[in-house]
């Protein structure tokens, strides 16, 4: 039996360094921080663990209650559904600029919330600030309590204030470990649209506005009895396009959520083909060893019978990951989108395929008798065994007399016989070559 980790989420108006708390809650830089109103869009989500006691902790975007833009609006929706699922609430307050009129509006949202709210000054980072804290009195939500997040001042007395509301765990019945999947492209390539179709629900901002997703977030969705980690990521750039601050920041979470992830779901424009920018993130994915599938998003907008011409195209774009399947969908319409998960769920299939050392060395000794081994002047590789020594992805060690002999071309021919023997459908395979007799 396993328990099932309270919430607890952290809203307040722009700026008053959520990100900041949540990172050091945490222990790590998870949440984008930066000095600008605004920098957090989606909700971010981090399990921290407090004297024994893990809980689930939600950063949210900033309040805003003039919401002109549908960005606005939808930064609003996501808190109220932060708030919404939380068992415990923080609410954060700037000593700095004090009390103000979004400050009182929120507070008058927050009372008549029936669940735990904790009250926290932030920014007190020093005696005569952290006094300042008694002006939040007036908001009718109890005693401040002020902290720097920044400088981690009254961070441990905040914890153990949350673990004495947080409910008493419900205990749920262990599930196997998640597979998880992030979704990766470029900006505006419909990312966001594709996870809200695969969740069916309004999870994520969706808006035309390129670059809406900035943090990556992460969604549980039970697909057919098997739980799936979704990681939900900023468009990459193409690294001589990555602007500073925000943005930069942006493009390494969604590197760290390729590198946390067993699948990426590669997602294209149909109407773009494929781009530079998109072989760059492909180059990623495939440095990381992750298994890929290709969707290809935007599909009601191309013309019927065009699939010929695209899958033509991905093969001579996308070849250094030929191995990787191919969905044609429209997020928006829902076409194809069925497809999207069992795919990925085959190739997570296909990476944890275990294979025995003789079905191994049957293939590689027929490959060995079939092709003409490198050689340099007058020594020639020989391969004495192989064997597989990890999964996810599936690793090969070869024990051979030189490793230095092994051309890349070799390499390749190896690999396309193991893939030619046991599929290994949308994953690259690790092939290590240790000279027999040295130390790895």
């Amino acid at each position: 039996m396993a328990a099932a980790k309270p919430i607890v989420a952290i809203v307040g108006r722009q700026n008053v360094g959520k990100s900041t708390l949540l990172n050091k809650a945490v222990g790590r830089r998870l949440a984008i921080v930066e000095n600008l109103p605004g920098t957090t869009r989606d909700r971010v989500i981090a399990s921290v663990s407090w004297r024994d006691v893990e809980f689930t902790v939600v950063d949210t975007g900033g309040l805003e209650f003039d919401v002109r833009s549908t960005v606005a609006r939808g930064v609003q929706e996501q808190i109220e559904a932060a708030i919404a699922g939380a068992d415990v609430i923080l609410f954060l307050v700037d000593v700095k600029s004090g009390a103000i009129a979004d400050d009182m509006e929120m507070a008058d949202k927050l009372r008549r919330v029936k669940k735990p709210v904790l009250l926290v000054a932030n920014k007190a980072d020093n005696d005569k600030l952290e006094s300042g804290a008694a002006e939040f009195y007036q908001l009718g939500l109890g005693e401040p309590l002020a902290i720097s997040a920044y400088h981690g001042r009254g961070i441990a007395e905040l914890l153990d204030r949350i673990i004495n509301l947080l409910p008493t765990p419900v205990p749920t019945v262990a599930k196997p470990e998640l597979m998880k999947v992030a979704i990766v492209g470029r900006p505006n390539v419909g990312k966001s649209m594709l996870l809200n179709a695969l969740v069916g629900e309004k999870r994520a901002i969706v808006d035309d506005a390129p670059g809406t997703t900035r943090d990556a977030t992460d969604t549980v969705v039970d697909f057919e009895g098997q739980n799936v980690l979704l990681i939900d990521t900023a468009g990459i750039r193409k690294r001589g396009r990555i602007g500073r601050g925000v943005e930069r920041y942006s493009v390494i979470r969604a590197l760290r959520a390729i590198d946390r992830a067993d699948i990426v779901l590669l997602v294209l424009d149909a109407m773009e083909m494929v781009t530079a920018q998109d072989m760059h993130v492909a180059g990623y994915i495939q440095q990381a060893t992750k298994g890929v599938v290709v969707v290809v998003n935007k599909w009601d907008l191309v013309e019927k019978g065009n699939a010929g011409e695209w899958d033509r195209h991905l093969k001579s774009q996308l070849k250094f990951i030929a191995y990787a399947p191919v969905v044609y969908a429209s997020a928006k319409y829902g076409e194809g989108v069925d497809r999207v998960i069992p795919e990925a769920r085959q190739v997570y299939q296909q990476r944890l395929q275990r294979l025995a050392t003789a079905e191994v060395n049957d293939v590689i000794q027929q490959a060995v008798a079939a092709h003409v081994l490198p050689r340099k002047g007058r020594k020639r590789l020989k391969i004495f065994y192989a064997t597989q020594a990890e999964i996810n992805p599936p690793t090969f060690v070869f024990f051979v007399n030189d490793a230095r002999l092994v051309h890349f071309s070799y390499h390749r021919y190896l690999e396309s016989k193991l893939r030619q023997a046991f599929g290994f459908t949308g994953t690259p395979l690790r092939l290590i070559f240790r000279t027999r007799g040295k130390e790895p």
